[in-house]
């Protein structure tokens, strides 16, 4: 769903700063980026997000403040169809 987007957009404005979102550590970072590389770099819909946080081992609220902060530290990038494509490491 569009609906994790908009709640990354929602966070970009807390993430300001571009720190690391609070409660999540420099593993649960790099187990994201491996988890979202593999599903293809690229999160749409909740179909892309779900299998992302199983995998990582985080909380829908860990997933959507790590988005927030890559998009805010420039190492992802919105999609025109409001999703968000990971710019960094295995995606780059």
């Amino acid at each position: 769903m569009r609906v994790w987007a908009a709640m990354a957009v929602g966070f970009v404005g807390l993430a300001g700063c571009a720190m690391p979102p609070e409660g999540v550590s420099p593993e649960d970072l790099n187990d994201y980026k491996t988890a979202v590389a593999s599903i293809g770099c690229e999160m749409v819909t909740e179909a892309d997000y779900l299998p992302v946080e199983l995998q990582a081992g985080l909380t829908r609220e860990q997933s959507t403040a790590i988005t927030a902060y890559l998009l805010t530290a420039g190492e992802a990038e919105r999609l025109e169809n409001g999703g968000v494509k990971l710019k960094t490491g295995a995606c780059a």
